[in-house]
C-alpha cells in the first residue's frame, strides 16, 4: 500500500547529496563457504587488463551522473581486489581523475586479504594514490580460519599489518569476525585483544551469519548457542568500548575520527556511481529523482562488448523513499538528523510521522522531531523496526 502520493512534487530538495565510487573486482583465488558477495575464482586466470578497461568504459557511461559533483572517497571491494596489481589500480584512478574531480582529502580505500603475495604490492598500492586499507583478517586463531575457508594462516595475518605500517599506511581497517564454528567467548575475545593490540583505526566486528547460495546455508556448521552469542556480543562491545573504539554503525568502530567515510556516505544517503561487474549505484538527478541501478553480475557478460554494462535501474517513487533511506539512516548508532530525510529525499518528514510515532510507541526509535535515532531494543530489532516503514 502506498504511503504518500507519488504524484507529490519533491520540495526539499535544494542540493545534490555528496559523491563516491565504488569498484568491484569480482575475483578471488578460493570462494569462501560463507560469502555470499559476487566473486569468482580466478583458476583461469586474471583478465586484467581487459577488465580495467572495461571499468573506465562503464564510468564515461556512468558520468551523466556526476553533476560536477567531487568524489569524496573511492572503494576498491570484492572478490578479493588485491589480487590486481597496483599498475593497473593506479591506471584506472588516473583514468577517474581525468573524468573527475577528486576532493583533496578522498579516501580511497583498497580490501585486501593478508596472503604474502598481496603484502608485497602494499608499498606500491601507496604509491598509486590508495591512502586506506581494510584487510581481511576474520581471525587469527588457526582453527578457526581453517573452519572459514581462508587461505592465510596467523602469521600472515598479523604480518599484513606490519607490512602495511611499513608501506606508510595509517589508515587501517581490519575485518574480524565472531559466533565462529565452535568458538569460545575466550577466543572470541582473544581475536578483539589481538586486534587491538596491532592498533588498527577502524575495526569491523561483526557475527558470522549464514546467508542463502553459500556452502554454509546448505551444509551448516554447528555455531555458538544463542546464549554465548550474546556473552559474545557483550563482552566484545565493551572491550572495544575500554580501548577507544567507538561503535557508530552496527558492526563498525572507530578511533575518534576515523569512522569509514565510505561506508558513511552510504549510511547518510549519500550518492555513488558503482562499476564492475555486479556493482550498484545511487543516483540523484537535478529534477529529485533518485535511481537506484546495478551493472551485470557475471565477469563474462560484463567484459562481453555486446552486452550493456547497466542490467537494471529503478527509479525510487515517494512511497520507497522512507524505506530505502532509513535503511540506511538507522544502521547508525546515532542514527541521522531529521533534517538530513529532507534534504537528501526531497520528502516532509511529516508525511512519515504516523509510522515514526508508532516506531517510537513500540520502544523502537527515540523521539525524532530533531534526530532519527533508534533505540538499543531499535538496534537489536532493527528488522522490526524497518518493517513498520514498508
Amino acid at each position: 500500500m502506498s504511503l504518500i502520493a507519488t504524484t507529490a512534487p519533491a520540495t526539499f530538495l535544494t542540493t545534490l547529496p555528496p559523491l563516491a565510487v565504488y569498484v568491484h573486482i569480482p575475483w578471488c583465488v578460493r570462494k569462501c563457504p560463507y560469502c555470499d558477495f559476487n566473486s569468482h575464482t580466478s583458476d583461469s586466470g586474471l583478465p586484467e587488463e581487459d577488465y580495467i578497461d572495461a571499468l573506465i568504459a562503464d564510468l564515461d557511461q556512468d558520468m551523466a551522473g556526476v553533476q560536477q559533483r567531487e568524489v569524496a572517497s573511492i572503494f576498491f571491494g570484492g572478490g578479493t581486489p588485491s589480487l590486481f596489481s597496483a599498475r593497473s589500480l593506479g591506471r584506472l584512478l588516473d583514468a577517474m581523475e581525468q573524468r573527475l574531480r577528486f576532493a583533496a582529502d578522498a579516501e580511497i580505500t583498497l580490501e585486501a586479504n593478508p596472503g604474502t603475495f598481496e603484502q608485497e604490492k602494499f608499498a606500491e598500492y601507496r604509491r598509486a594514490g590508495i591512502n586506506r586499507l581494510s584487510i581481511g583478517i576474520q581471525s587469527f586463531n588457526p582453527a578457526h580460519l581453517k573452519a572459514l575457508g581462508r587461505i592465510h594462516g596467523d602469521r600472515e595475518a598479523l604480518g599484513a599489518v606490519d607490512m602495511a605500517r611499513r608501506a606508510g599506511f595509517d589508515n587501517l581497517n581490519l575485518d574480524l569476525m565472531h559466533g565462529l564454528p565452535g568458538q569460545t567467548l575466550e577466543q572470541a575475545l582473544a581475536d578483539i585483544n589481538q586486534g587491538i593490540e596491532l592498533g588498527p583505526e577502524h575495526l569491523s566486528w561483526y557475527q558470522l551469519t549464514l546467508e542463502p547460495n553459500t556452502v554454509f546455508y546448505s551444509r551448516p556448521p554447528k555455531l555458538p548457542e544463542d546464549e554465548i552469542l550474546w556473552d559474545i556480543q557483550e563482552a566484545g562491545q565493551a572491550r572495544l568500548a575500554e580501548a577507544a573504539y567507538v561503535q557508530y554503525e552496527v558492526s563498525a568502530y572507530a578511533r575518534a575520527g576515523r569512522q569509514a567515510r565510505h561506508n558513511l556516505n552510504y549510511w547518510q544517503y549519500g550518492d555513488f556511481l558503482g562499476i564492475g561487474a555486479g556493482a550498484h549505484g545511487k543516483i540523484t538527478h537535478p529534477n529529485g529523482q533518485i535511481e537506484r541501478y546495478w551493472k551485470t553480475r557475471l565477469p563474462k557478460d560484463y567484459l562481453d562488448p555486446a552486452k550493456p554494462y547497466c542490467s537494471g535501474r529503478k527509479t525510487l517513487g515517494a512511497q520507497d523513499l522512507p524505506f530505502d533511506f532509513l535503511m540506511n539512516g538507522l544502521r547508525l548508532v546515532d542514527g541521522v538528523p531529521t533534517a538530513l530525510y529532507e534534504s537528501r529525499t526531497g520528502r516532509s518528514v511529516n508525511e512519515i510521522a504516523a509510522l515514526l510515532q508508532q516506531a517510537t510507541h513500540r520502544g523502537l526509535l527515540e523521539s525524532w522531531q530533531t534526530q532519527l535515532r533508534p533505540t538499543e531494543r531499535g538496534r537489536l530489532f532493527l528488522n522490526d523496526l524497518l518493517e513498520i516503514f514498508l
